[in-house]
């Protein structure tokens, strides 16, 4: 994969892995395509641990994504920042956020939000399925405070619509790759494809977790990402995103959304899925070499 004919500045890229699981072909992937760029044009590779999620990540698969990276032969800059070791940056985030009166609580189960959208003929569906119908939006702080009294967990959300109506639209990101409809060059930012997105988590404990959207762009502005290289599925995200860095003053990277490894069904590589580990190509022989070539055949 290569950028199309011009100059480019020094790129910043980076390679951000959960580690909920073993790293496969498609972290291979993706990584390769980070790694690419920043050779491309002089650049640097950054690795960055996403392991916001505790109760999923677990030790030893951080210690396997060092292990598999090094025999692919990629090396990276010290110190690795781990999202684990930032949770003062997305508070700071989320509290700004909430200084702009964009954000509100929703008591919604997953169950009851696709309860709702089935109830809602013609109810708004977007990139990733039916859209959350705003239930919570209007609930009053009484009420609000009384569910949270109860220790209800609640998901903090952003209003999409309230939080478009601040900035200056419209908002425009700059995409090098292609996204699942063949999107190039510069795109308008539509966050409605996602709706109202969660931020964070919040119990009577105080905030509980938070969430990718909010973390990313945290991160890749701590880091100074010049270029955000990923996954066609991560494409609609990069709409939502471009309203948080604009809600947030951060800077805009550009983007590059590659093709994604499949399985022979056609459907996206997952951990949860089984697909087949970079430490089991390893274990039966196949070499560095035979790897790299998959993966190229499928960034051609």
């Amino acid at each position: 994969m290569s950028l199309p004919k011009g100059t480019y500045s020094a790129a910043i890229t980076r390679f951000a892995p959960s580690p909920t699981g073993l790293l496969h072909l498609g972290h291979a992937v993706a990584a390769v395509a980070a790694h690419n760029l920043a050779s491309q044009t002089g650049g640097e590779f950054l690795l960055r641990i996403d392991d916001i999620d505790a109760g999923r990540c677990r030790p030893q698969f951080e210690a396997a994504i060092y292990e598999d990276l090094t025999w692919l032969g990629f090396d990276w800059p010290e110190p690795v920042r781990r999202q684990s070791d930032c949770l003062a940056e997305y508070e700071a985030a989320l509290q700004r956020l909430r200084a702009l009166g964009v954000i509100y609580p929703c008591f919604c189960t997953r169950k009851e939000i696709l309860a709702e959208a089935a109830r809602a003929q013609g109810a708004p569906h977007g990139a990733d399925g039916p859209l959350y119908p705003g239930t919570c939006r209007a609930l009053v702080p009484d009420e609000i405070r009384a569910r949270m009294q109860t220790g209800a967990i609640a998901a903090l959300r952003l209003d999409s619509a309230k939080a478009c109506g601040l900035g200056d639209m419209p908002l425009i990101f700059e995409e090098h790759g292609e996204g699942p409809e063949g999107e190039q060059g510069e795109i308008l930012a539509r966050p409605a494809l996602l709706g109202d997105i969660v931020v964070a988590r919040s119990g009577t404990a105080g905030v509980a977790g938070y969430s990718y959207h909010l973390a990313v762009v945290v991160d890749d502005a701590a880091q100074k990402i010049s270029w955000v290289t990923r996954g066609r599925d991560l494409f609609f995200a990069t709409h939502v995103q471009r309203l948080l860095q604009a809600l947030l003053d951060l800077p805009v990277p550009q983007y590059l959304h590659h093709a994604l490894a499949v399985d022979e069904a056609g459907k996206r590589l997952a951990k949860r899925h089984d697909a087949l580990s970079l430490r089991d190509f390893r274990e039966r022989g196949v070499s560095v070499a035979e790897v790299l070539a998959m993966v190229r055949a499928v960034l051609r």
